[in-house]
């Protein structure tokens, strides 16, 4: 029988522990002599990540604890294992080395030094080369987050000093060698681009002592960014480019002449966040497995056309690998939570491989994501996922509105996905009603639309998302007096700025956000070198904008708060630093605002570890109970400071 109850105040059988559990989702996909990879992560393990085989009759984790498969390349990472031959190398978290085990078991051995600081150096990008290694190494050469060097360096299977190859630029993906091990190709770019700003794409002869030649730039540069590049013969590359502003599959010669595959205002690449994703991978016979904005497709150069392969899972992952017409990557939907998956092009057939998380709940509390599209005050579109309130056993009472979370992407490059999420399902299924934003700049709609955002950080993301926010209220899905903004990292900023600028929301959840842009840059010295620049292009150069950052920062303007605040921080994050959130509550205490500030040990930029991802869920359901004026049933109340 359904129970009348307002909204928030529901039962669900979706409790922080069940997100928590979901926390356990495949990455980086591969395949080798008929088995697939990938690593998994364990929020019940401290947040590690473990390296599993199926070899066609089950998963089996190849790496226990305390092996933690991940590393710290551009803090974000990269693709952090590779198999070769009989040897399996991967990254190990805790020290950021290289080691290498028989592909049939035995004990991990060191491939590289001990570093000389912790962390000091780095590796990622891993690729697979005769006899050897290749990728990015990363050395730390000084006491700021911008003291870094990089080069691409051999690591022998054997053991030993890695030998460098070449350090074209200041940022680089690992190299891979030619069919013929001829030449290597890899794609460099320097500050202050990111790169889906703008990149290189080099090719180098391999020299006879090993190290590469002078390398030449046969695609890209400073308004064109490669973000994918494969060999497809030894002279001839296959590489994901955006010279018409959309990312494309070019075949490219090594003379540099390119001719499009499938010329489509359609973007078939994605922003490279981590070294090693891969959008597209050859079938044979002039047909490619390529990602059409998320969705799997068949681009086939004979016809020029990109077709959709039918399938139930609407949203792949950036790591597509094809071995005999099979397609092998991690895929999931707004009810089906990500998993890797095996699908025959030939006759349609689908195979989980990955475990399903423990405990997924019964689709009936799941919610449904209505994708939508309003209107901005110049006439743009603003793409949304809306996902109502669900839950079965209850409804809210005659003439209740929902309250409404607007939940923004990190990045701001970056862009939400329908994914099944139990993180978004833990507020619907209790009674709130969430709506995703893919504001101006978000990917997936070509090279326009993401530079939409540049200057203009702090603005076109903030109205946006008040926009749809503001028109959920008027058209009475939501409670226009019950609206919150939430998000992490980019995310966080804007929600902060929100916060501080528009008068839209009752509240905001602020998770390990950036609030002082003046510190958030090279000089400022409170975030990585990898995005140290990246407010160049969002909100300006330095110093003659320096007015624009003291502007749009929301440290500036903590009297402007529209409503309360709840910070959530990692204590070790090298992305947004724990400093700034210090900062921002510092300048909160005793104004009469209400707002709670919780820190965590062990985490860096994101949760990972079980005991976060509850804290930081509870807290936050409690904090808009408190400020919406309901009571949600059997949580810890969150104590909010004045």
């Amino acid at each position: 029988m359904v129970k009348i109850a307002s909204y928030g105040t529901w039962a669900s059988p979706i409790d922080a522990a069940a997100v928590a559990r979901a926390g356990r989702r495949p990455s980086w996909t591969s395949t080798h002599a008929g088995s697939v990879w990938w690593t998994e992560s364990r929020p019940d393990q401290g947040g590690r990540y473990a390296l599993m085989r199926h070899t066609g009759d089950a998963p089996v984790e190849v790496l226990g604890a305390p092996w933690n498969v991940r590393n710290r390349v551009h803090e974000y990472g990269g693709m952090p294992y590779v198999v070769h031959g009989d040897q399996v190398a991967f990254t190990n978290w805790a020290d950021q080395r290289v080691y290498a085990f028989p592909i049939d078991g035995g004990e991990p051995t060191a491939l590289t030094p001990e570093p000389d600081r912790h962390h000091g150096t780095r590796y990622s990008d891993l690729v697979a080369a005769p006899g050897e290694v290749w990728c990015v190494r990363e050395t730390v050469t000084g006491d700021l987050p911008t003291d870094i060097r990089r080069d691409l360096v051999a690591i022998p299977l054997t053991g030993g000093e890695p030998r460098t190859l070449t350090a074209s630029h200041h940022f680089m993906t690992a190299p891979k060698p030619s069919p013929d091990g001829r030449h290597a190709t890899w794609i460099g770019w320097e500050h202050p681009n990111m790169p889906w700003d703008g990149t290189e794409l080099c090719v180098a002869a391999v020299q006879p002592d090993g190290t590469f030649g002078p390398h030449r730039v046969v695609a890209g540069g400073e308004r064109e960014a490669v973000c994918q590049v494969e060999w497809e013969d030894n002279d001839s590359l296959l590489a994901l480019t955006d010279p018409d502003g959309w990312w494309n599959l070019h075949r490219i010669g090594l003379d540099g002449k390119a001719v499009n595959l499938a010329p489509a205002t359609q973007e078939l690449g994605g922003a490279l966040w981590v070294l090693g994703s891969r959008w597209f991978a050859p079938l044979g016979r002039g047909r490619f497995a390529v990602l059409r904005a998320g969705r799997l497709a068949v681009l086939d150069e004979r016809s020029g056309t990109v077709t959709d392969v039918d399938t139930d899972l609407p949203t792949w992952a950036s790591d597509l690998t094809a071995e005999d017409g099979v397609v092998t990557s991690t895929a999931g939907g707004p009810l089906t939570e990500l998993a890797v998956v095996s699908l025959d092009l030939s006759n349609g057939e689908l195979s989980v491989l990955s475990e399903p998380s423990p405990g997924l709940p019964d689709e009936r509390y799941l919610p449904q994501p209505v994708e939508r599209t309003f209107r901005a005050e110049d006439g743009r579109e603003i793409p949304a996922y809306v996902f109502p309130p669900t839950n079965p056993d209850h409804a809210a009472p005659d003439g209740e509105l929902p309250p409404y979370l607007v939940h923004v992407h990190g990045g701001p490059t970056s862009a939400f996905a329908p994914l099944l999420s139990l993180s978004i399902a833990y507020f619907t299924s209790r009674g709130l009603g969430v709506v995703a934003v893919n504001h101006g700049g978000s990917t997936g709609a070509g090279r326009e639309f993401r530079d939409i955002l540049l200057g203009q950080w702090g603005v076109i993301d903030v109205h946006d998302c008040a926009t749809v926010a503001a028109a959920l209220g008027a058209e009475g899905t939501a409670d226009a007096q019950r609206l919150a903004v939430r998000g992490g990292s980019a995310g966080g900023w804007t929600a902060a700025a929100s916060m501080t600028t528009v008068d839209t929301y009752a509240c905001g959840a602020i998770h390990f956000p950036i609030l002082d842009l003046s510190g958030w840059t090279s000089g400022g010295g409170e975030t990585h070198d990898f995005e140290s620049r990246y407010v160049e292009g969002l909100v300006g150069t330095l110093p003659e904008h320096a007015d624009r950052y003291a502007e749009r920062s929301p440290i500036n303007h903590i009297d402007k708060l529209a409503g309360p605040v709840l910070l959530l921080q990692g204590l070790e994050d090298e992305v947004c630093p724990p400093e700034q959130a210090d900062r921002f509550v510092a300048g909160l205490d005793g104004t009469g605002i209400p707002h709670a500030y919780l820190t965590f040990e062990g985490e860096q930029h994101g949760f990972r570890r079980a005991e976060t991802i509850i804290a930081a869920h509870e807290a936050e359901m409690s904090f808009y109970g408190q400020v919406f004026g309901f009571e949600p049933l059997d949580l810890p109340v969150l104590e909010l400071r004045r």
